[in-house]
């Protein structure tokens, strides 16, 4: 990465302008071969003094090669090199870099083509090895990044992907870091953006979510009514020992079924006498009291069936 050289520009200003003022002065004096002399020996030196002085960010370091060979590591701030001897062919970013890269329809291990996309998260720890030993670290990097994120898709199956991210990304980690350490980089983390799966079998899994969750639901439903008869049982125990009580209860339910609308309630004949109502005139009594804060219709009359079939006898009740 070149970086501009602002002040070695104002020092070639600054001295090339002296010179000039200078030249201007001496010429007036000594004469125009003089003042010539004065104006190129401050171009030259003007030049040497802004090519001799390099300024580095807080966050730059510049690899100094001295005739070829590695001479020093220079920055931040203000240095200085010899021009024409010495070279400065990287400046090294030593902040922290995000690369993106992704692996498109690649196999998993159950024969799954996804499309991944990752980022990784990087540093240059060691300027002087990622300048020397590798031609390119931002290049090298990628590849690096990618043929290590196909190669775990390929050991990997594709449920263990989808519910294993974090898993996955560490292991990137170490296989990346493994790999660019001897280029003097270190690889902070990596994190698996997105798994994205053919849109067929996302809708195959849908489905089998969805059924896995209604699964869930009936066996739910299923505890459920088997709570409620087990409270069914115990409360038939109860009423069993205690006529007066299941008695009470028969009334309320009654009741509760024929104060809000008109109803047609079929009653057997053994529970009208274990409830002691008195036969259906009893109960035709109990309708019309209900009946009577809202309307004065009388109620419709019973009607036995002539066979009584299985001993029933039908009420028609209209409240």
């Amino acid at each position: 990465m070149r970086q501009t050289n602002s002040f070695g520009t104002l020092i070639f200003i600054i001295i090339f302008g002296v010179g000039g003022v200078l030249a201007y002065v001496v010429g007036g004096i000594a004469g125009t071969v003089v003042a010539s002399c004065i104006g190129v020996g401050a171009f030259i030196l003007a030049i040497i003094a802004s090519s001799a002085i390099r300024v580095a960010n807080q966050w730059d370091r510049a690899v100094i090669l001295r005739l070829g060979q590695f001479h020093a590591l220079k920055g931040p701030g203000l240095f200085f090199i010899i021009p024409v001897i010495d070279a400065i062919p990287y400046w090294i970013d030593t902040r922290v870099i995000t690369t993106g890269f992704k692996a498109e329809k690649t196999l998993t291990k159950d024969t799954v083509p996804v499309d991944v996309d990752a980022v990784l998260f990087w540093k240059v720890v060691d300027p002087k090895r990622a300048a020397l030993d590798v031609a390119d670290y931002e290049s090298a990097i990628s590849w690096a990044s990618q043929t290590a994120l196909r190669d775990v898709i390929g050991k990997t199956m594709l449920s263990d992907m989808l519910e294993g991210r974090d898993k996955i990304s560490s292991l990137l980690q170490k296989i990346i870091d493994e790999r660019t350490e001897p280029w003097g980089i270190n690889v902070i983390s990596v994190e698996v953006k997105d798994v994205l799966i053919p849109s067929g079998l996302e809708d195959a899994m849908s489905m089998q979510a969805q059924a896995e969750r209604e699964r869930q639901a009936r066996v739910i439903l299923g505890d459920a009514e088997r709570q409620i008869a087990e409270k069914f049982a115990e409360a038939g125990k109860s009423y069993e020992g205690n006529p007066i009580a299941f008695h009470l209860r028969a009334m309320n339910m009654l009741y509760e079924g024929l104060k809000e609308n008109a109803t047609i309630v079929i009653v057997p004949s053994t529970a009208v006498e274990s409830m002691q109502l008195g036969g259906l005139a009893g109960m035709t009594a109990l309708t019309m009291g209900l009946g009577q804060d809202r309307t004065k219709v009388p109620p419709i009359p019973p009607r036995v069936p002539e066979d009584g079939v299985n001993g029933h006898q039908e009420l028609a009740l209209k409240t």
